[in-house]
Formats: structure tokens, C-alpha cells, sequence
């Protein structure tokens, strides 16, 4: 990972931040956008990262300048892949294409996310989904939205009448994590009504702050993958702890965003 930081002063204030954040990641989305549709094919390891260094750049290339324009005094977070806490500070962690191996098979399930990360903790968030429209946005303390619309987590207290989700371990995953993953699964598989598993995490937690799903839960996983759904999920009101039930940060080896309701109950069935 390469992270830099700059000191320079700035004086947006959060909300007019996420206003300008959100233009932003809608720009990079349509570019990406404009390359979809074709399944991009590859026939190697080197191929597949070659492409998906592609969707990354183009993205990049406007998030980059535009955000570092707003905040320059934060840091940028070039993998989005690496997880753990950051130094002290403000930092961008962005994902310019969540979901890009989808892009690239042109199926649909795909996004680009910035998120303003102040003292370890989201400040802003801002997942948008090109094929769509659709744009979510949290912002500290001011509620979690769909294109303006407040969003709700789900009011559902039992777990057996719960779809839940989560996604898979990431290529090359410890051994013992992609255990762990498959135990889990079969584990609320036994709990939950219905079990959904597919990547990217983010449109998962999307789900669960308005409501569609009831809780997700992942072993291991980025900061980009789960910091905006962090944040959006307990500004639309639900509950997030690691797998034990225990406060969640970027440095945990799990995590778990449910409804309140469900939210001890789910703890309990990961915990078999």
C-alpha cells in the first residue's frame, strides 16, 4: 500500500464535501460505465490483473485530482485491497471499481465508492451504481440516503425469517479464513430463511442500510470493501460489532452489520 499525506488547508464543511465527493465518484462512474458491456477475456493470473488495472485507472484518473482538490491535507489510499487502521489523520480510501471482476464479465453487480476517513473512523461516504443511477451517501450524524431518500435497516427481529448475505474470501485467502467462511455459511444456512453469497461486499451492506437484507456479515475483508457500508449502516440505524459481537474497527478479523433485532441472534449462529 502507498499512502501519502499533504497539509494544506481546506475550508469545506463535511456536508458540502459529500456534496462535491458525490459529483465526483458519479463522474468516474460513468466512465467506467462507457466500458461495460463486452466480458473482457483473459487466459492468466498477469491478464486478469492487467484488466482489472484498467477499470482502476480510468476511474482513478478523475477521482484522484478531484478529491485531492477538496481534502488536500488527507491522505490517498492507493490499494483498496489493504486493510488495518490507518495513521492519524484524514484519509481518502476509495475503490474505484468494487466489483470489477464483475465489470469485466459484464455482469452487473458493481460500484465506485470514496469514503472520508477522519481519525479511523468514516466521516462521508458516497457508493455509486453507473447501471443504475442510483447514488447512496452517508455523512456523519446526518442519516444514510438513496439520491436523497432516507434509508431504514430492516425491522425484521427473527432471525429464521432473515436473508442474510456475504461474500467470499478473497483470492489467495488464508487457508483457515476460507474454512471459517464456509463453516459460517453453513451455519445460517441452518438460521437464516435465505442466504445470499456474492461479491462485492458493498452492495450487500447497501442492502442492509435500506432495509432489503437483514444482515451481512464477512472474515477478514479490506477497509475499502467495508467502510462505506459501516457507515451507512449505522446512519440508516442498524448495528455493527465483529463476528463476536464485540465493537467492529478497521484493524478486526471480522464483521458483522445486521438490523438491531437480529443482531444478537446472528452473533449466536457464527459463534457455533
Amino acid at each position: 500500500m502507498s499512502e501519502t499525506l499533504q497539509t494544506t488547508d481546506v475550508a469545506l464543511s463535511d456536508a458540502e464535501l459529500l456534496a462535491e465527493t458525490v459529483s465526483a465518484v458519479r463522474e468516474a462512474g460513468s466512465a467506467l460505465r462507457e466500458r461495460f458491456g463486452e466480458v473482457v477475456r483473459y487466459q492468466s493470473r498477469e491478464e486478469l490483473m492487467s484488466a482489472l488495472a484498467v477499470n482502476d485507472d480510468t476511474a482513478l484518473d478523475i477521482l484522484r485530482p478531484r478529491l485531492t482538490r477538496l481534502r488536500p491535507d488527507a491522505g490517498w489510499v492507493e490499494d483498496e485491497l489493504d486493510g488495518g487502521a490507518l495513521p492519524a489523520g484524514e484519509w481518502w480510501v476509495v475503490d474505484p471499481a468494487e466489483g470489477n471482476v464483475n465489470h469485466l464479465h459484464a455482469l452487473p453487480e458493481w460500484a465506485v465508492t470514496a469514503t472520508l476517513v477522519r481519525e479511523n473512523q468514516p466521516v462521508l461516504t458516497v457508493v455509486h451504481l453507473p447501471l443504475t443511477g442510483e447514488t447512496y451517501t452517508a455523512l456523519t450524524g446526518a442519516g444514510a440516503h438513496l439520491d436523497g431518500r432516507p434509508l431504514h435497516v430492516s425491522r425484521t427481529a427473527d432471525l429464521g425469517l432473515s436473508i442474510v448475505a456475504t461474500s467470499q474470501a478473497r483470492p489467495d485467502e488464508d487457508e483457515e479464513v476460507v474454512r471459517r467462511v464456509g463453516s459460517s455459511i453453513t451455519a445460517m444456512l441452518f438460521g437464516a430463511l435465505v442466504v445470499r453469497v456474492a461479491v462485492p461486499a458493498t452492495l450487500h451492506l447497501l442492502n442492509v442500510a435500506a432495509g432489503r437484507v437483514d444482515a451481512f456479515w464477512q472474515f477478514a475483508g479490506a477497509r475499502a470493501d467495508l467502510l462505506p457500508g459501516a457507515l451507512l449502516v449505522t446512519e440508516a440505524g442498524g448495528r455493527i460489532s465483529d463476528a463476536e459481537g464485540r465493537p467492529w474497527t478497521p484493524e478486526s478479523h471480522s464483521f458483522l452489520a445486521a438490523a438491531p433485532d437480529v443482531h444478537a441472534q446472528a452473533v449466536s449462529t457464527l459463534s457455533r
